[in-house]
């Protein structure tokens, strides 16, 4: 626990991505330095696994470990676990729930997202985001029959792809699947995998939250399927920071039917109304469920359908974690909710960092980045914040990390691996874009997005082996006009052909 005068040099709240990696970062840096890390879980999250897989696509794994860990790895750490209750900027004091006082010279916030759920008081709303309510999903789910999932990120796109021997009806509000990552095109792609045979095992994955763009599609498709399979994950009210990458491994997501699972899609849908069994009888709404069986509980959707289930997931996206820190201070809050940081992950309080899910990015972006809430970024933030709080200190000059230049993300879905680079989605570029694809079914997707001649993104889902030279065209930012035509071409090694 803290030592008695409970005043340090640096202070790091969250045990997240961001946070641990800051702390990794100062403690190296200023080894004889007093550093605390202030968390709310007895576990931290720790990167293992790190591989720079090109300049600025990389590749880890997220495992939860004793936070004791870190104090035996850097004896000048103290860990203080408990939840923040408040920050006394201009005192450079925190109040923590459990009564300590800890005094700062340098505060980096950490503290992540929290799940927007649909509703706070339905016991029948199940969000998934930590550790504990990732068991708490696999307890609930081993004794369902049908489920119901709301939203269209990463965690979403995991669940219906991983859930076994239960129904799932999924409601998106977009007009395709994963719009966070993905076109339409690149949906319809994927969509076949719900109804295959999953392969026997997969790779641990890369998993993404957030949402950006709109995508095409229209209609509801269902999909039925056989087999066996593990995997899981979960949420709480507060406590645990967000699941690992790979949160569905090692946990059984199985329903209680023996052998069929279904997904049903129902697209450009939002819930309009949730009721339990004898709400349901007593309102109007009564004759519009699909089924006759009773259900503990009902999720009337804005489409006019009515679906009975056993529990609903809420996977619609995490908002910035910033609720102890604002009262009384003067933060500057970001449209999305989150603490603005400068280019050095300052915040507009003196001697106040920040990084991960909990800030943003308000410096201006290269053309080819956008912040996304993601495990990578998270990674990066904390190590950068680190970085900057150490220059800060030593009256050095830095640079903005190569890291921001080029967006580049690693990730799996449906067993698929996935590569996203640049404006992979044509963010923020209006009509002056025009889009080349290349599609083997059940093999490869391959789109690349231009812009005046210039490559400026790139969605790669397979074992495309075009990530390292796609990310070397889009940095150098080369004019392709001549080249356009060959640019996909199969039979043309693109590799060689710019090396």
């Amino acid at each position: 626990m803290a030592d008695k005068t409970n005043n340090f040099n640096f202070v790091v709240v969250g045990g997240g991505i961001a946070g641990v990696t800051c702390v990794e970062q100062l403690s190296s840096q200023f080894p004889s330095a007093r550093l605390a890390l202030i968390t709310a879980a007895a576990h931290i999250k720790a990167v293992t696994n790190f591989k720079q897989v090109s300049k600025t696509l990389e590749e880890f794994d997220v495992e939860e470990r004793p936070s004791s860990i870190l104090e035996e790895k850097y004896p000048n750490l103290t860990i203080i676990q408990s939840a923040v209750k408040a920050l006394h900027a201009q005192s450079h004091t925190l109040e923590t729930v459990d009564g300590h006082q800890v005094g700062y010279e340098k505060l980096c916030i950490c503290s992540g997202g929290r799940p927007k759920l649909l509703t706070l008081c339905n016991p029948y709303v199940l969000g998934i985001r930590d550790t504990d309510s990732a068991q708490e999903f696999q307890k609930r789910l081993s004794k369902a029959k049908t489920i119901v999932v709301v939203g269209n990120g990463g965690i979403a796109l995991e669940l219906v792809y991983e859930v076994e021997g239960c129904e799932v009806i999924w409601a998106i509000k977009n007009k395709a699947i994963g719009n966070t990552f993905f076109d339409a095109g690149a949906a319809q792609f994927l969509i076949p995998s719900l109804d295959a045979d999953k392969p026997g095992k997969t790779a641990p994955c890369k998993r993404a939250r957030y949402t950006i763009e709109e995508t095409e599609a229209g209609v509801s498709h269902t999909f039925t399927k056989d087999g066996d399979r593990r995997g899981v994950g979960a949420d709480s009210t507060e406590a645990g920071s967000a699941l690992g990458p790979d949160w569905h491994e090692g946990i059984i997501l199985r329903g209680a039917e023996e052998v069929s699972h279904r997904v049903s899609v129902e697209y450009q849908c939002e819930v309009d109304k949730i009721y339990t069994s004898q709400e349901l009888q007593e309102s109007p709404q009564k004759m519009l469920s699909s089924d006759s069986a009773s259900w503990p509980v009902y999720v009337q959707l804005t489409n006019g359908k009515t679906f009975g289930c056993d529990f609903i997931v809420s996977a619609t996206g995490v908002v910035p974690n910033t609720e102890p820190f604002l009262h009384g201070n003067n933060f500057k809050i970001a449209d999305d909710g989150g603490l603005q940081v400068d280019d050095h992950m300052v915040t507009s309080e003196p001697d106040v960092y920040a990084a991960g899910d909990v800030c943003t990015a308000c410096w201006e972006h290269s053309p080819l980045w956008q912040q996304m809430r993601l495990w990578t970024q998270a990674r990066q933030m904390g190590w950068y914040a680190g970085r900057c709080i150490a220059a800060a200190i030593l009256s050095e000059p830095i640079e903005l990390d190569f890291c921001f230049e080029l967006f580049s993300h690693i990730t799996k879905f449906f067993n698929y691996k996935v590569v996203l680079l640049g404006k992979f989605n044509a963010q923020g570029l209006g009509p002056d874009h025009e889009l080349l694809v290349r599609c083997t079914k059940g093999r490869e997707y391959v789109k690349v997005v231009l812009s005046g001649g210039r490559m400026v993104g790139a969605v790669l889902i397979g074992e495309t082996d075009l990530e390292e030279t796609f990310e070397n065209l889009i940095l150098n930012q080369m004019d392709l006009t001549v080249y356009k035509e060959e640019l996909l071409n199969p039979n043309i090694d693109i590799e060689d052909y710019f090396d």
